[in-house]
């Protein structure tokens, strides 16, 4: 019976993988054949070609991506038609990517108005990073944005009245521009006053007073200071519109009055009069244009 070694493990054990240098010292695993490049190479970290999380599918991706000259095409249908790996697998590689910072995609909007993807391949993965210079991917082209605005939003739209006579926009705007004599924070620029004056003249052709406009603009309102009075007085006119009024036929034209007939003292004829005359109009007339010698009474012989 043999005499069984001590020191000899029991059975053959691989290498960690995590220490490649066990496999190195019994000669085995990889060397390298390198010639140095001048031109038509990328530099790749090691912390991507050897990254512990990513995929092989993406790292190799991500070395494709970087090694593209600007303005390549680098969605998922210009590489899906480059590689067989297919649209699903790679546009799985792409979200690690993303995720670990090595790929970022962002929206923009062209001078004609079309929303494009633009993808921006970054040599570090910039999540680590901090400071944009230190990222190794230069920041991409961005549009500036739009000066902010520092005026307000735009007023609530108001009702608007049937009719647009003068009148009626006039005492409109006599009424907004007195609002201020009963609270000092109801002083309304001339834009407001006349973004507000149709709404003020819809309810005055509603047949409401204006003092009863004024008093639902001016009830009620808050005690702390109004930032934008204009807004809060649109807003009433348009939540508190009364109804319009009930329709009402316009009074008819009152009938001529019917006098009283009586008889001419003159010349005996009947003819209608409010009594206060005793001739008729023809001997009135016949009175006044008669000679000075002409006795009172006397009958034109053309009425016997």
């Amino acid at each position: 019976m043999g005499t069984q070694n001590p020191s000899a493990p029991p059975r053959a054990q691989s290498a960690p993988a995590d220490n490649p240098s066990r496999t190195r010292r019994h000669g085995g695993g990889i060397t390298h054949d390198n010639t140095r490049h001048t031109t038509r190479f990328v530099v790749i970290g090691n912390h991507l070609v050897q990254h512990k999380e990513l995929s092989l599918l993406a790292i190799g991706l991500s070395c494709h991506l970087q090694s593209l000259p600007a303005g390549a095409g680098a969605d998922i249908k210009s590489l899906a038609a480059r590689f067989p790996e297919g649209p699903t697998r790679i546009a799985a590689a792409l979200r690690e990517l993303e995720a670990h910072g090595y790929l970022r995609r962002e929206r923009h909007r062209t001078e004609t108005g079309r929303i494009v993807t633009r993808t921006v391949s970054c040599n570090q993965p910039h999540a680590s990073r901090r400071e944009p210079a230190d990222t190794g991917c230069p920041p991409a082209k961005r549009t500036p944005p739009p000066p902010r605005r520092t005026g307000h939003k735009a007023l609530p739209a108001v009702p608007q009245p049937g009719s647009k006579a003068p009148a009626l926009l006039q005492t409109a705007l006599d009424l907004l521009a007195d609002l201020r004599r009963h609270d000092a924070r109801l002083l309304l620029s001339a834009t407001d006053t006349a973004h507000l004056v149709p709404g003020v003249a819809a309810w005055l052709e509603r047949d409401v007073a204006p003092s009863a406009v004024r008093h639902a603009l001016t009830a009620g309102l808050p005690d702390e200071p109004l930032h934008r009075p204009a807004a809060l007085l649109a807003h009433r006119l348009t939540d508190r519109l009364p109804p319009s009024p009930p329709f009402r036929a316009a009074p008819a034209d009152p009938a001529p009055p019917r006098y009283e007939v009586r008889n001419c003292d003159g010349c005996d004829r009947g003819f209608r009069t409010a009594g206060t005359e005793d001739r008729c109009r023809d001997c009135r007339t016949t009175t006044s244009h008669a000679s000075p010698g002409t006795p009172p009474g006397h009958v034109p012989s053309h009425t016997r």
